[in-house]
């Protein structure tokens, strides 16, 4: 597969503005995860350390140490004497990744229709304003954040840390798997499943809300190119009479 070649782009902090060292590490981390999230950053992009280190105004060292994290949460491939690159996620690993989602996902949608309430449902509806209003913009890095954020949303709404954690590393590999394989995938189509989703919840429908989940997830994944038409090599390369 061909790595794609795109300029590394992170938010440097504010000019004239030196970052205190404590945290100097987790500002690396949500700056690239962030730019994964709002596809400023492809994968395969060379995250070179100097030129982080003099973005960020910090030491190598701290540096190393974002990336050594940023590869633990696979976000970040780390290649012996060529450095750091953000990750080409694999077919068999944005499957898997969808798989876990969908069982993960519907499982909170049974679960909190049990317990969720009438404010909880106002915020999400402001949530889902906030999406149409982005979407209708054309606002290409807002949709992508809150249609991602909505899943994350959920999981709080919850109470689950755990659970909400998880989804938004598991949310952030997603990102990467659509700028790999998405096709003309519709952030309305998203939008609309979101405002089904909530309204399964309102009526406190836990079969429902599951069911729309699992659907909502699965047509995420069909978006995607898993399948690249298969080159038959002797047909294309055999010569011509």
């Amino acid at each position: 597969m061909a790595t794609h070649k795109t300029q590394l782009k992170v938010v440097a902090p504010a000019a004239g503005h030196r970052p205190a060292p404590v945290g100097a590490t987790e500002r690396i981390v949500e700056a690239i995860t962030t730019a994964i999230v709002e596809r400023r950053l492809m994968p395969g992009t060379k995250l070179s350390e100097q030129k982080l280190a003099d973005i960020f105004e910090v030491s190598r060292t701290l540096v190393r140490q974002a990336l050594n994290q940023l590869s633990r949460d696979r976000l970040v491939t780390l290649e012996r004497a060529r450095g750091a690159f953000v990750a080409m996620p694999s077919v068999d690993e944005a499957r898997q990744v969808f798989e876990v989602r969908g069982m993960l996902e519907s499982a909170l949608a049974r679960q909190l229709c049990a317990r969720i309430t009438d404010r909880q449902i106002a915020e999400l509806r402001a949530h889902l304003r906030d999406e149409a209003a982005a979407v209708a913009r054309t606002d290409v890095a807002g949709r992508t954040r809150l249609l991602a954020d909505f899943h994350a949303v959920l999981a709080r709404m919850l109470g689950n840390e755990v659970l909400a954690q998880l989804l938004v590393d598991l949310l952030s590999r997603c990102s990467l798997i659509a700028l790999m394989y998405q096709s003309a995938h519709s952030a309305e189509h998203s939008l609309d499943e979101h405002v089904q989703i909530v309204d399964a919840l309102e009526k406190r429908d836990a079969r429902l809300a599951a069911r729309l989940m699992e659907h909502h997830i699965s047509a995420v994944e069909q978006n995607l190119r898993l399948d690249p038409h298969s080159v038959d090599l002797s047909a294309v390369l055999r010569p011509r009479g």
